[in-house]
């Protein structure tokens, strides 16, 4: 059972206690999202509610997608996204706000990570370097080293750690811990960093 809510990172800031304790936080504009469908077993095989964010000109959407929204008698947004066992009981049209949320709340955020492109092992795996720069091995000290054995098993074992494109992926922090909530705003504060850049999107829920 959850609660759930999509958003987009704004930056991070800081945040004083009453005991003067400094907080790092990550200022994320969740909602209003707006209910867009409602999945039930009998219909489509499993429970489940959709949602969208971040409202969008009805130029830009092709007919079948405005249709789907305006089914729903919401203005199309540019992002949807479907979550199962939702514990409230929502109806087609709602819009969800911050208000789900309270200061002190444990909930999972999930976004997708920085794209840092084609990395070495160091920068990519926190390989310290095989290479001395004495010796004659100047352009040695970021590789990686050895890849494999030689007479046995005579092969490069496969999920060995090598260089390669790094970021681009989704991640989930989870049990994150809501520091305040500003429902006029639709902003919601949160204890340390989230994934992703500024301005990207990003899934809150809360499990109940």
């Amino acid at each position: 059972m959850k609660a759930a809510i999509l958003g987009k990172k704004v930056g991070m800031t800081t945040v004083f206690q009453e005991d003067g304790t400094q907080v790092p936080c990550t200022v994320i504009v969740a909602g209003p999202c707006p209910v867009t469908q409602i999945k039930t077993k009998d219909t489509d095989g499993y429970k489940a509610v959709q949602i969208g964010f971040d409202e969008k000109p009805a130029k830009g959407v092709i007919k079948p997608i405005k249709g789907h929204f305006e089914k729903a008698g919401v203005k199309p947004t540019y992002l949807l996204r479907e979550f199962r066992d939702f514990s409230a009981s929502v109806s087609l049209g709602e819009t969800l706000t911050v208000e789900q949320f309270n200061k002190g709340d444990k909930i999972n955020i999930s976004g997708t990570s920085k794209g840092r492109g084609f990395q070495g092992v160091v920068k990519r795996h926190g390989f310290s370097g095989v290479g001395m720069r004495t010796h004659g091995q100047s352009d040695r000290e970021r590789a990686p080293g050895s890849i494999g054995g030689s007479s046995y098993p005579s092969r490069v074992v496969k999920g060995i750690r090598m260089a390669g494109r790094m970021g681009g992926d989704r991640v989930t922090v989870r049990n994150m811990v809501v520091v305040d909530v500003f429902p006029e705003q639709n902003i919601i504060l949160v204890k340390g960093s989230v994934p992703g850049a500024p301005n990207s999107y990003l899934e809150l829920v809360k499990k109940i």
